[in-house]
């Protein structure tokens, strides 16, 4: 396992792709709501949050309206769920988009949520991740499917020092919510 020790407080980005999405026909894809699994799954991926004692400082939501009602439904879950940001260019962002908006966290933040979409957001923690505990990045590599939650931990003094293969993949669940 390489170290990932660093100058500065321990920082993790927590990535939570979106709950599984409905496709009603003659909805534009931005606004597309959450199917039945996802309204069951984003809560269970709060909840897990909660459990990993991964509560976030601040998150950053993509404005797609799948993506706003999984931070919804996951946040509700705590006790006082933190600011949130909603940020049109995190709706279909590749990796440089996804890195530049971390980027902007400020610097008290220890621990940032990201809320949006594939592929990117796989994309993005293959690119940070140096090395995984355990399984991790094999098991994210194989499949990251709706609701996963990838964190990803690193040394820095401000989110603007994160950089390609910094972090450690500490994490990564795919919570989901019993069927009734």
């Amino acid at each position: 396992m390489t170290a990932r020790a660093g100058a500065g407080p321990l920082r993790r980005l927590v990535v939570l792709r979106h709950a599984k999405s409905a496709r009603p026909e003659g909805v534009a894809d931005h606004d597309r709501p959450l199917a039945p699994r996802g309204r069951r799954d984003a809560p269970a991926a709060g909840r897990a949050l909660a459990e990993a004692d991964c509560l976030p400082d601040l998150a950053l939501c993509s404005t797609a309206l799948r993506a706003r009602q999984t931070w919804e439904l996951a946040s509700a879950q705590w006790g006082t769920p933190p600011p949130v940001r909603y940020d049109p260019g995190l709706y279909a962002a590749g990796v440089p988009g996804l890195l530049a908006a971390v980027r902007e966290a400020p610097p008290e933040v220890e621990t940032l949520l990201l809320v949006g979409h594939n592929p990117g957001l796989e994309h993005l923690v293959l690119e940070l991740a140096g090395d995984g505990l355990g399984d991790t990045l094999d098991r994210l590599r194989a499949k990251f499917p709706t609701s996963a939650i990838a964190v990803l931990s690193w040394h820095g003094p401000g989110w603007r020092s994160l950089t390609p293969g910094a972090a450690l993949l500490t994490g990564f669940m795919v919570p989901r919510g019993a069927k009734h």
